[in-house]
Parts: structure tokens; sequence; C-alpha cells
């Protein structure tokens, strides 16, 4: 009975293809890295770039160097913002980190 043990119908994989059972464990985590890691990333992506395309003037932003200002003037790829008064300095849009909207101000 012991030479049935090692017979090549004893050992046969119950779940058919051997292929199969590998790779279904790299598509299950290729998967959930896409959930976890991409898919929100490129919503982060597409949110920034909304708020960057609806900049105007009056609103106030903080750039990514932490300048606080408010938007003078858009041109195409730059914003022209006041940071102090008598002060404008001109920045690309890319460097626009959050927009308080001139609405949200505290009072």
């Amino acid at each position: 009975m012991q030479f049935l043990a090692f017979s090549p119908i004893a050992q046969a994989d119950p779940a058919g293809n051997p292929l199969f059972s590998l790779l279904m464990p790299m598509l299950f985590f290729a998967l959930a890295m896409w959930f976890l890691f991409i898919a929100p990333q490129q919503k982060q992506k597409k949110e920034k770039e909304k708020m960057i395309n609806a900049l105007g003037s009056g609103d106030k932003i903080v750039t990514i160097g932490g300048f606080y200002g408010i938007v003078q003037s858009v041109k195409e790829d730059r914003v022209v913002v006041k940071i102090a008064e008598g002060t404008k300095v001109e920045i690309e849009k890319s460097a626009v980190q959050t927009v308080a909207n001139k609405d949200s101000g505290k009072k």
C-alpha cells in the first residue's frame, strides 16, 4: 500500500492546473496594490488638477513652499500671487498646494 502514496495519481494537484494555483495569488496581490495605492493616487491627482483649473482672481492659496497669498491673475501655466503689500510673485500652477476660497475664510 505504501507504493500508492508515491504514484503520480496520488500527487496530482486537486485544483487542477499548477500554473493557475501560482498565478492566482500574484493576480490577487496585483489587484490589491491597485486598489490600495494606484487608484487613490490617481483620484488625488484629478482633484488637484480640478482645483488648479478652478483658480481665479481673489482666491487665497498656500504654495508648496509655504507662502500664503492671494491670486491676482491667472495665466496659461502660471499664477501671479500677492504675498505681501506691494509684493507680487509669479509661480507655476503646479506650485499651488491648497486653495482656501474667499467665501470660506474666517471673519
